[in-house]
């Protein structure tokens, strides 16, 4: 089955690739069909996910999928939750300061994203717990009135610093469920056996397969 995938992230490509190719499903990110990114303005993981997938799909015409997932600190109230990608950028008021954030690139933003969590859990009782939550879309058109709906959970611990040089965002200070090392030290089939990527294409497979897609 030919779908695009609603994302211009090259690290997301590069692992939702061979994760979706297990299952017969080959992607093209929405790039190739010089599709932009659209400003994720839900409330909510699910919102997001459904935003960044109708979009997809109305540009290229295409069934398309979409991805939206974060890292969930329940002792936060569940932060940074969906602005993890963005979360060291809310805190800054001054727009050149913003601005200045933002042009450092994804690596700068990642690594300010984790220093300011760190800061935000210096108050919270070891062990932090976290989870990376993932939700995954699909969507036959623009206007699917059912869109399928697959989520997965991944349980982990924070690290006090960072450890790895793998995977990205937060990586680097979450250390997974019977695991030693932080998911930035795993390979990446390690990470894709067992990630809340893996675990929510697992289900969006069942749910192709049940409606006969």
């Amino acid at each position: 089955m030919h779908t695009i995938l609603a994302s211009n992230n090259a690290k997301k490509i590069a692992e939702l690739t061979p994760i979706l190719a297990r299952f017969g499903i080959t992607i093209r990110p929405q790039r190739d069909y010089g599709i932009d990114e659209i400003a994720e303005t839900g409330l909510t993981f699910v919102e997001n996910a459904l935003i960044k997938a109708r979009h997809a799909a109305k540009q290229s015409g295409l069934p398309a999928i979409a991805d939206d997932s974060g890292l969930c600190v329940p002792a936060l109230g569940g932060a940074p939750g969906v602005r993890s990608a963005r979360f060291a950028l809310d805190a800054i008021t001054d727009p050149a300061g913003r601005e200045a954030l933002q042009a450092g690139g994804r690596a700068r933003l990642d690594a300010e994203n984790i220093r300011h969590l760190l800061a935000r859990c210096q108050d919270v009782s070891a062990p932090v717990r976290a989870y990376f939550y993932s939700v995954v879309v699909w969507v036959a058109s623009a206007d699917d009135p059912r869109p399928l709906i697959a989520e997965g959970l991944w349980w982990g611990t924070l690290l006090a610093q960072p450890r790895g040089e793998g995977g990205f965002g937060y990586d680097p200070i979450f250390q997974p469920d019977g695991h030693s090392c932080s998911a930035a030290e795993l390979s990446a089939d390690e990470k894709n056996a067992i990630s809340h990527r893996h675990r929510a294409l697992v289900r969006l497979n069942t749910l192709l397969d049940e409606a006969g897609i």
